[in-house]
């Protein structure tokens, strides 16, 4: 239901954390993807394989897509996305990865710090 005082806009925060099991297949993947994009110039594309290479979080960044997330909802038009990828420690039992914590900080500044990858 909507009424004069409620946004039709709705931000979703997602966070992953990928373990990859093959850097290679990771990295063979993405270097297809960008094979495959027609929309992208020599130059991009170069840098972009580049990158793939050299970093398989990049890999990641081109392979992951929101625009896959929400494509097919109906009633839905996406209007901004942006996503990053990197490296990271990741130990499952450091309370630091609690998935279950409430977003107590809605106006946290490190929640608005979201790059394209």
């Amino acid at each position: 239901m909507s009424t004069p005082e409620t946004s039709r806009f709705v931000r979703i925060r997602v966070e992953l954390v990928l373990e990859i099991d093959d850097e290679e297949a990771v990295t063979g993947a993405a270097l297809q993807s960008l094979a495959d994009d027609t929309d992208m110039s020599d130059a991009e594309r170069t840098d972009s394989e580049r990158a793939v290479t050299e970093d398989t979080a990049e890999a990641m960044a081109h392979l992951v897509d929101p625009f896959d997330l929400v494509g097919a909802v109906p009633g839905v038009e996406l209007r901004q996305a942006s996503w990053s990828s990197e490296q990271i420690d990741y130990d499952p039992d450091s309370p630091e990865w609690d998935l279950d914590e409430d977003d107590d900080d809605e106006n946290d500044p490190e929640d608005d710090d979201m790059t394209v990858g």
